[in-house]
């Protein structure tokens, strides 16, 4: 099929960031893409060749925008998967299928995975509500310290805490739920693997995750991760594994712990480009998006291996802040050497809400590391 300059259609579910950043490579190739988002404001509108505005969970919604594209990708897990199902047995091409993605949009069914297929994770229980959850700790079924889980709808730090105490329930909503064990661990890793319709495979290097203490989101993606060859190795094998079983086309990003006795446990997969894969636009000889491209068109993989050492420093609106943004000091970075900011088109600003990211590209890891320190400390995701 001829992808490039022709009537083909790339249909895109969701129009945030990681849409924005697909158009790029599908601008860059003149692939026709339609993108469908609930937001009249979504970064995706101003890139795409048609725009529709619509619910991701609505049935006929999805279909509909479905069934005037040729190949239909997703940037987000929470849409209608019923509709995706019948497009495929339609003849549309849906990637990732349905069927991982049932796997994976529930983080108890995701859980139940890796234990059916032996893939090393921490140890959980499942609660169809918190009440539940609560009557197992009072009779002494669930240790204390846990992480709780919501089991559908979390993202970006939401749908997690850690439950140390009976006070820590409050402000849970009463929906199905894990409890995990905590893991003591060095560090938080994540591998992104990458496989075509064809069967052609291809994982990025491991990279090192860092996270704010208080909204557990990822502040610093460092590449490579600073960790010895066998653990990389062994990171790199266990996200093959779960790749191989997951059966995905496209993007699959495989989040990881590495324990104190240098084990690999996965946390949680996503399979679509990643927050933990942006490093990769500035510092990669293929980005993540036009890898996932690729996958999805099975076109030929391209190249995964680091041109430099790449660190990248999410930008996250400034406590305390709501309303019409403004990034304040960003001419500051601007004039630093191998410093390039990411805006993502987002109008209004919120505590936390990701606003944009920097990558940092160094020949030194540790310089790179300290540019994106400093990079972190001078610029600041305010409003008006």
């Amino acid at each position: 099929m001829n992808y490039f300059s022709s009537d083909f259609k790339l249909g895109i579910l969701g129009g945030g960031q990681l849409g924005k950043m697909l158009l790029t490579e599908t601008r860059k190739f003149d692939i026709q893409t339609y993108v469908l988002d609930p937001s009249d404001e979504a970064p995706c509108k101003i890139g795409s060749n048609k725009f529709f505005k619509g619910s991701l969970m609505d049935f006929d919604t999805v279909y509909n925008f479905g069934k005037q594209v040729d190949v239909l990708t997703f940037e987000i897990e929470l849409v209608n998967i019923e509709a995706l199902e019948k497009l495929e047995s339609e003849g549309i091409k849906v990637y990732p299928s349905p069927k991982t993605l049932r796997l994976i949009q529930n983080k108890g069914t995701q859980k139940d995975f890796y234990t059916t297929n032996n893939i090393p994770t921490a140890a959980y229980k499942r609660f169809e509500n918190v009440t539940a959850l609560k009557t197992a700790v009072a009779n002494n079924e669930i240790a204390l310290p846990f992480v709780w889980k919501s089991t559908e709808g979390g993202y970006d730090g939401n749908g997690v805490k850690v439950i140390r105490n009976s006070d820590s329930f409050n402000g849970l909503p009463d929906v199905q739920c894990i409890a995990e064990t905590m893991i003591p661990f060095k560090n938080e890793l994540a591998v992104i693997v990458t496989r075509t319709p064809s069967g052609e495979i291809k994982t990025y290097p491991v990279v090192e995750m860092e996270f704010h203490p208080e909204a557990n989101q990822v502040e610093y993606v460092i590449c490579p991760a600073r960790i010895d060859d066998a653990v990389a190795e062994n990171a790199r094998a266990i996200a093959l594994k779960v790749s191989e079983h997951f059966n995905h086309v496209g993007l699959l990003a495989v989040e990881m712990f590495q324990t104190e006795d240098d084990r690999i446990l996965v946390n949680e997969v996503a399979p679509r480009p990643h927050n933990s894969g942006h490093y990769s636009i500035e510092a990669s000889y293929t980005s993540q998006f036009e890898q996932h491209l690729r996958a999805i068109l099975d076109l030929p993989l391209g190249n995964t291996d680091s041109k430099v050492a790449g660190i990248m420093v999410n930008l996250v609106g400034e406590e305390g802040y709501s309303g019409n943004v403004i990034y304040e000091n960003i001419e500051k970075i601007l004039g630093q050497d191998g410093v390039t900011p990411h805006i993502y088109g987002k109008k209004e600003t919120r505590p936390f809400r990701k606003m944009g990211h920097v990558t940092i590209v160094n020949q030194d890891i540790a310089e790179a590391r300290r540019v994106a320190q400093e990079v972190k400390s001078t610029i600041r995701v305010i409003s008006q």
